[in-house]
């Protein structure tokens, strides 16, 4: 077994080495055969603490719009500044944000490298998060809202393909659930704060100044800690750019060692393909048009179900009878299980395929879902709440996992960025037609629209998706 010292070197230092497929292959050998062990986990997790402030800020659509709704700058029905719910308009315009940002900006993640436009996109919504936060008419919030959403599109998308690229093949499902775990932290711990702080004003500012204006305080804590963050060796190597791709995996392969206390396995390459500078065009070629098109469809459908069940919890379970403080209250405890989820599953994911993961999950919802609608008891309405989000969480880490391995390295930003802003434009018309359904079939309505969705998300990936487990990225992207 080779120590460090005998990996590949580049030779000469240049911006741009040139494109050589053997020495790329190469570089993604070396990371595939790195262990599991804690400066890998420490990347993971650093990653992960970026996205936790991502999915805070996302979830803070359903539990601030009380608030809203109290100091009279939202209002409700036909009141609204656009004819329609101001709720309905402030999570839509965070989707549509989201559809633009993930679409049109992520793509340069591969262009400028996955590590540049964590920053640049980091920046973008802190700065649009503050100016939310100082809002006081419902249009200014929700054009503000736009903006935060346009950041947040960029800054999920690239996180996925950074992560992917990062870790080792036999633990990338581990890796995302771990990260998942992470970031679904910030699930109950902005429901957690909305309880405490919506239905107050501290220092006579109102409670929900105070949850959105936290995020943007973090923001720069995130930001700090980045910076230890390095720039994906795969991505280098594409770029033909090996002197950087190899000093970076020199400096992991080295931590690695220490932790590992064995010499590091040997490095068994994989055929690369570096042709083209990753155009759109290249999305449509086999095998990637099929890929492309079955997660597009997935997105549109999937979305219905994860947001329209998450971002709309505390009305739900109003809708069942229940008070809004104490709908609050047990929106908390639901959420709790949104990190629980990736957790207990972490140790596993690596065992079964994405696809049945996805599958399983959205079955579960469809279950856990259609007994929801029929709970009338705060217990029953909390198990199943549980049980609903678990399976979201499940399905969530599952499905970024998934959609990150089926292009290669030149596209994997675009493609997947392309293919996911399909579920933010689905929950762009989507809460709406939740707001809608609300309105006139109450929440036995919203969970049959968000039952039926899953039904055609498991159709999709089960009927269409390939396998993907512990297959290098390489081998998978050229299936």
């Amino acid at each position: 077994m080779p120590e460090v010292s005998s990996t590949y070197t580049a030779g000469p230092a240049s911006p741009a080495d040139g494109i050589d497929p053997s020495r790329a292959a190469w570089i993604s050998a070396r990371i595939d055969r790195l262990p599991a062990v804690a400066s890998v986990w420490k990347l993971v997790a650093l990653l992960s603490i970026g996205g936790f402030f991502e999915l805070y800020d996302l979830f803070q659509t359903a539990y601030i719009s009380p608030g809203l709704i109290r100091d009279g700058i939202f209002a409700t029905g036909a009141q609204g500044v656009f004819g329609f719910s101001d709720q309905a308009a402030f999570a839509s315009a965070t989707f549509l944000g989201l559809f633009l940002g993930a679409s049109m900006l992520s793509p340069l993640a591969d262009r400028f490298g996955r590590r540049a436009i964590f920053t640049f996109a980091l920046i973008w919504y802190t700065i649009a998060t503050v100016l939310m936060g100082v809002q006081s008419s419902a249009l200014g919030i929700i054009l503000m809202r736009f903006l935060v959403g346009i950041g947040l599109g960029i800054e999920l998308v690239t996180i996925d393909a950074y992560l992917s690229e990062l870790v080792p093949k036999r633990m990338r499902s581990s890796a995302f659930a771990f990260a998942f775990f992470i970031q679904f932290l910030s699930v109950p711990a902005v429901a957690l704060m909305s309880w405490w702080l919506v239905p107050q004003a501290p220092f006579g500012i109102s409670g929900w100044r105070w949850v959105v204006l936290a995020s943007a305080v973090f923001a720069l804590f995130i930001w700090w800690l980045r910076s230890s963050l390095p720039e994906s060796p795969r991505w280098l190597a594409q770029k033909g750019r090996f002197e950087e791709a190899n000093k970076i995996l020199g400096d992991l392969e080295s931590r690695c060692l220490r932790d590992h206390k064995k010499p590091l396995d040997t490095p068994e390459p994989e055929p690369v393909n570096l042709e083209g500078e990753g155009r759109f065009a290249d999305i449509w070629k086999p095998p990637y048009r099929r890929r492309a098109i079955m997660l597009i469809v997935f997105h549109v459908f999937q979305a219905i179900g994860f947001f329209g069940f998450g971002n709309w919890l505390p009305a739900l379970i109003s809708g069942q009878g229940v008070s809004v403080t104490h709908s609050l209250m047990y929106a908390f405890i639901i959420t709790l299980a949104y990190p629980l989820g990736p957790l207990l599953f972490m140790r596993f994911a690596n065992r079964f395929e994405n696809k049945w993961q996805i599958v399983g999950s959205a079955l579960g919802a469809m279950i856990f879902g259609t007994l929801f609608a029929f709970q009338t008891s705060a217990l029953g309405l909390v198990f199943c709440g549980v049980m609903i989000t678990f399976c979201n969480a499940w399905l969530s880490f599952s499905y970024h996992s998934y959609q990150s391995e089926l292009f290669p390295t030149n596209i994997r930003a675009r493609a997947v960025g392309f293919c996911y802003s399909f579920s933010r434009l689905s929950t762009v018309f989507s809460s709406l037609l939740v707001g809608i359904f609300l309105e006139h079939f109450g929440t036995p309505g919203v969970l049959a629209f968000i039952v039926s969705s899953m039904l055609i998300v498991m159709i999709t990936i089960g009927g269409f998706g390939p396998r993907t487990r512990n297959l290098a990225l390489e081998n998978i992207a050229h299936r």
